[in-house]
Order: structure tokens, then C-alpha cells, then sequence
């Protein structure tokens, strides 16, 4: 069901009537949105070309505790400037809490031994499915309605990973298994996400999730022979602790520029990043079933947001 079109108010209109919303300043929050978010997604993806790159010389659960640590230091920087961190969680948060962080644990460290592994660009449109992932298992678990046309855009989505993963090939091995396992155990933390009540704030949350993955390059890191970093190596770590904070900042600033169904879209410019440093960095060039995966799991996922807008739009 489509709506008529109705005339577009003039400027003075507006100005008479102080409830009408600002089509000029709407239009500049989905700009500012849409760049915090190609920022975010920028800078999350230099952190794993930088990671991908330090990792293949230096211990990778060392390089995880010395990077969690400059993260931590780094935000506790900031809450300092801001007034402080609000780190106590209410009781009926607590286990959820604990499930997310775990969740967040575990996946950081198959992520990353993933990315040593795999293609930058790889594992990257592997990630683009989880806005799918995380719509259809909010269905199963939530209740959340779900129509026929986001079930087939979820359905040509995972197809899309399929042709990435392509099972049964010489293409599919441990490390794509791994990949895949990551995406579903962020899967898991956004949904343990979705429970908390107002109570939890988002830089608690942030704060104690980096204390975890400190600790478990810690805890993990028994296993490996540690030394002390070159020059090299630690610049790269504190360079890949500064994306990565900045990546935190600006995902949290994006969902709050801007109206989701249009900043959304822009996360995909993740994959063009991972394609750029993948080929400037590693000399690593995606193959035909990469491109054709990712343009079916990209063109799903933006679907999937449009229609979203659409039924919010009926509402």
C-alpha cells in the first residue's frame, strides 16, 4: 500500500509550526550518520588489517592483552574527561552481562585467528551476513515478526555466504569454519544485548568487554612464548587500539545521527575497506565467488533495512 504523494510545506511553514520536524536538519543527521558510520566502519576494519598484520610475527594472545590494555587506557582516558564510567550493573543484568561478555570473548579470539588465516576481504563479507543472522534469530528467539520477503532476503543472504564459504571445495577449511563460528557468537552477544534493561550503560558495557578480552590474551597466552615487542609491533598494536576506540565511539554516535533505515546501508562500506587494505597491504585480491557472495549478502541486507522502513512506515 502505497501513500499519495502530498506537497512538499514551504520553509515558513515549517517555522509556523514549532511540532513539524526539519526536513533541512533531518537531511544533515543522515549525512552526519552516514559519515560516523563509514567512519566506524573504517576504523574497525584498519584495527583488523593492523591485528591481521602484527599477529603474523608477534604471539597472538600476547598481541591481544597488549592491545586490550591500550583500549582500556584509552577509554578510561575519555570517562575521566566525561565525568566517569557508570560500571555498576543492576542484579537482574548480571547474567546477561556475563553471557555477552563471554560470547564477546570467544569470538574475538576465532575472529582473529581466523583473520591471520584467511583473506582480510574473506572473512569481511563473511561479517556482513550478521545484520541477517541477528534479524532471523531475533525471530526465533524474541517472537519478532518476520515476513515472507526478509525470510527470502535472509535466505539469498546466506546463500551469498555459501558461495564465499563454498563447503564441500578446497575453498572451505578450518580457518572458514572459525569465521563462521565468530559471526555466530556475535550473534549471541547482540542478542544477550537486546536483554539488558536501561539500567546498563553503554560504556559499562564497552568497559567491561575490553577487560575481558584483556584478560583472556592473558589467561591464553600461557601457551605461547612471549617477548617484548619491537618498535614496529607495538606501534601497530597502539595504532590498531586507537581505530578500535574509535570504531567504538562512532558506532555508539551513529545510531544516535540520523534515522537508522538510512545511515544502516553504510555499514557494507566495510567491505570496500577490507578489499582496499587487503589489496594494498596483503597483495590480497577477492576471487569471482567473493565478489558474487558478498553482492548477494550486501544486496540482501540492504533490502532487508528498506523493508524494515517500509513496515515501520505503515506502522
Amino acid at each position: 500500500m502505497q501513500t499519495p504523494d502530498l506537497p512538499t510545506p514551504s520553509a515558513p511553514a515549517l517555522a509556523q509550526c514549532p511540532g513539524m520536524p526539519d526536513p533541512q536538519r533531518g537531511h544533515a543527521d543522515n549525512l552526519r550518520g552516514s559519515a560516523l558510520m563509514m567512519l566506524s566502519m573504517a576504523a574497525f576494519t584498519c584495527n583488523d588489517a593492523l591485528m591481521k598484520a602484527v599477529t603474523q610475527s608477534l604471539p597472538l594472545y600476547e598481541s591481544i592483552a597488549i592491545r586490550g590494555g591500550l583500549v582500556l587506557l584509552v577509554m578510561v582516558l575519555i570517562a575521566r574527561a566525561q565525568g566517569g564510567i557508570r560500571l555498576k550493573v543492576p542484579r537482574e543484568d548480571v547474567w546477561p552481562l556475563a553471557l555477552r561478555t563471554v560470547a564477546d570473548v570467544i569470538s574475538t579470539v576465532l575472529y582473529l585467528l581466523a583473520l591471520r588465516q584467511m583473506a582480510l576481504a574473506d572473512i569481511s563479507a563473511i561479517m556482513q551476513a550478521l545484520p541477517l543472522a541477528v534479524t532471523l534469530a531475533a525471530a526465533l528467539f524474541f517472537r519478532e515478526r518476520l515476513g515472507w520477503r526478509r525470510l527470502l532476503a535472509i535466505g539469498i543472504g546466506f546463500l551469498g555466504v555459501l558461495l564465499i564459504l563454498r563447503p564441500g571445495t578446497g575453498a572451505f577449511d578450518l580457518w572458514s569454519a572459525v569465521g563462521l563460528a565468530a559471526m555466530l557468537l556475535i550473534v549471541l552477544r547482540d542478542l544477550a544485548t537486546r536483554t539488558f534493561s536501561p539500567g546498563v550503560s553503554s560504556s559499562a558495557i564497552a568497559f567491561y568487554a575490553a577487560l575481558a578480552v584483556m584478560a583472556s590474551g592473558f589467561v591464553l597466552g600461557w601457551s605461547e612464548s612471549w617477548r617484548v615487542p619491537t618498535v614496529a609491533e607495538f606501534s601497530l598494536l597502539a595504532m590498531a587500539a586507537l581505530f578500535l576506540t574509535v570504531g567504538y565511539i562512532t558506532a555508539v554516535a551513529t545510531m544516535r545521527v540520523g534515522e537508522i533505515s538510512v545511515v544502516a546501508p553504510f555499514r557494507y562500506s566495510s567491505l570496500v575497506w577490507a578489499v582496499v587494505l587487503g589489496l594494498a597491504i596483503f597483495g590480497e585480491w577477492p576471487d569471482l565467488w567473493t565478489w558474487a557472495g558478498s553482492a548477494l549478502v550486501v544486496g540482501a541486507g540492504i533490502y532487508t533495512i528498506l523493508r524494515e522502513r517500509q513496515l515501520h512506515g505503515r506502522g
